[in-house]
């Protein structure tokens, strides 16, 4: 059987990291088995750990704040990805502008919550939700070297419909959770 080993990369509560341990961690997906096989994060205080531990991993806490570039910080994470089999690097909530000591040498998917182009970096959620937008949604793409710009691989809207913003992040998060593992399995085993 094949197996695609992929890396999870978070710095927060990790949400995203528990939807891709439920729905696809050591599943089968077309005579592809893909597993979590690394877990990193930046910030040694995420409740993302604790969510992994409860799936029986353990997180490398690579903390940015030990390092004095964003590229020496990325050069380890390269380091630490390259120690392991990895097939795809998924950065799920990793609250880091990468450089392309990392982009040039990771092959890395990002999810971020609006629709890309529009909205791109931290604030995405309350800029989507304070636009005139009629509509919200999330996107997945290609790590690049360019903040939010690699290319894109699989968005998903919804419709304003007078949401509050708690009520507009909800459902971002809702359909993250369902479009970040359907796109890994799309990648890994159905060859896309």
């Amino acid at each position: 059987m094949v197996v695609k080993n992929i890396a999870v990369l978070f710095s927060g509560s990790g949400s995203n990291l528990q939807a891709i341990l439920e729905k696809i961690h050591n599943k089968i997906f077309n005579g592809v088995k893909i597993k979590v096989a690394l877990l990193i994060c930046n910030n040694p205080n995420a409740k993302g750990i604790k969510r992994a531990k409860k799936f029986g991993l353990e997180t490398i806490v690579i903390n940015h704040r030990d390092y004095d570039s964003r590229e020496e910080f990325d050069q380890a994470l390269v380091d630490e990805i390259k120690k392991h089999d990895i097939d795809l690097s998924v950065l799920a909530g990793f609250m880091r502008i990468l450089t392309p000591v990392f982009t040039d040498n990771i092959k890395a998917i990002n999810l971020h919550p609006s629709i890309l182009p529009l909205f791109k970096g931290a604030n995405a959620i309350n800029e989507s939700y304070n636009s005139d937008m009629k509509i919200g949604g999330v996107s997945v793409h290609w790590v690049s070297s360019q903040l939010d710009s690699g290319e894109i691989i699989a968005q998903k809207s919804f419709a304003r419909k007078h949401k509050s913003l708690k009520e507009w992040e909800e459902k971002i998060h809702k359909i993250e959770h369902k479009l970040l593992p359907k796109t890994i399995i799309e990648i890994l085993a159905k060859g896309k």
